[in-house]
């Protein structure tokens, strides 16, 4: 094999990663509106920063839940809750989009309750890497417009700045995050994305034993739902003349730049804290759209 075929083969797995990125914001800009339409918004005042603040304690919260578990060895309580999380946020998903056509609205909730249902035991049944990932682009989709709809542009800032800063003592000092990471990835439950290395390639068989080489790469829901926040919160509480404004497109555009830098210095073969960058790329592309339309954020 050439350098150059070699070179493509081992970068390929990081566009496809930045590949499912994107798609996770189209569809979180797609399912945003019909969640505002049918007021899924989760704070009648979306302008409290306190919001964010409130969002910060919930993830300390399942944090230290999770590390608890792990540590008094059951983890059949994390993957109950992981399950429940899923299938509750596939319901919205789907509702949200069987709103979207009129003869089948009054079927909207049983139809979602079905469909989420069973997504989520094919999910359990069958965890296989291109079901992983599928589904994982509903979840991260739904998850981040039903967040991204019910923060403004200011707390949901705030937050990225937050959980950024959070993200990296969590790997760089206390290390926690890895524990808890390790301790689900062992788990393989579906909160993840998978871009396999070769096409023979089988999560069902990944054994995810230490020191083992590993046939995929990883990459966790939140890295994705995270700085598309932004990208939702930009487009429902910033006015625009078209379908997408500039700081819209420059918040997506921030994101996979963010994404670039983190996964050059991640094939360099040290791990490393994804939010610090990817919050960074998004938060700086999208005052880059700001100052170039003009727009206000307040």
């Amino acid at each position: 094999m050439s350098s150059s075929e070699q070179s493509i083969k081992d970068y390929l797995p990081i566009l496809c990663m930045g590949g499912l990125i994107l798609i996770v914001q189209v569809l979180a800009l797609f399912l945003s509106r019909p969640m505002e339409v049918n007021n899924m918004q989760a704070f009648e005042d979306p302008t409290q920063v306190s919001n964010s603040i409130y969002y910060i304690g919930m993830i300390l919260a399942f944090t230290l839940f999770v590390l608890i578990a792990i540590k008094k060895n059951i983890k059949w309580v994390i993957s109950l809750s992981i399950y429940l999380a899923i299938i509750s946020t596939l319901y919205y998903v789907f509702f949200a989009l069987f709103t979207l056509f009129p003869p089948l609205s009054r079927f909207a909730a049983i139809a979602s309750v079905l469909i989420s249902t069973g997504t989520t035991i094919l999910l359990y049944k069958y965890p296989e890497w291109y079901v992983i990932d599928l589904v994982g682009v509903c979840i991260a989709g739904g998850v981040s417009a039903l967040i991204g709809i019910s923060l403004s542009v200011i707390p949901v800032v705030v937050l990225l700045v937050l959980l950024a800063i959070y993200d990296a003592i969590s790997v760089y000092k206390t290390k926690h995050m890895i524990t808890m990471a390790e301790g689900i990835m062992d788990l393989k439950l579906p909160i993840l994305f998978v871009i396999p290395k070769h096409s023979k390639y089988s999560f069902l068989k990944e054994s995810f034993k230490e020191g083992e080489k590993r046939e995929a790469f990883f990459m966790g829901l939140g890295d994705a739902v995270m700085p598309t926040l932004l990208v939702v919160s930009a487009s429902v509480f910033m006015q625009s003349n078209g379908w997408i404004s500039y700081p819209v497109l420059g918040a997506m555009i921030g994101t996979l730049a963010g994404h670039a830098v983190l996964s050059i210095l991640v094939m360099r073969g040290k791990p490393q804290a994804g939010l610090p960058f990817l919050n960074s790329g998004v938060i700086l592309g999208f005052f880059i759209g700001v100052l170039l339309s003009g727009a206000s954020i307040m």
